[in-house]
């Protein structure tokens, strides 16, 4: 699993010459409506297990929760199921909106 800043997220999902990731916010239901990143699939962390097939593991999924804790463990899960292209966002959700989008809801 690689570890990606807030600020090397933002500047992937700016380069069109790049494919763009799946973003997977692990979040509990009432913290993705409180705040997320566009474009990012909601997915709680508890229902993983029973919905990993949804998930294609070819592709690179950036792995996103409030401060990196809960989406590291879901990411050393996702690589124990042969996920290959595995990226943990550091400071989550929260670091996001201290460093690339301040108007972001907090909490």
């Amino acid at each position: 699993m690689v570890q990606i800043t807030p600020q090397q997220l933002k500047e992937w999902l700016e380069d069109e010459s790049q494919s763009r990731p799946v973003l997977l916010d692990v979040r509990e239901p009432w913290e993705f409506a409180a705040c997320h990143i566009p474009q990012s699939m909601p997915l709680p962390m508890q229902t993983i297990p029973a919905r990993i097939a949804e998930l294609d593991s070819g592709e690179a999924h950036v792995v996103i929760c409030h401060h990196g804790v809960r989406s590291q463990q879901v990411g050393l899960f996702l690589e124990r199921y042969g996920f290959t292209r595995v990226f943990n966002l550091q400071g989550g959700v929260n670091a996001w909106s201290q460093t690339v989008e301040p108007s972001m809801p907090r909490y």
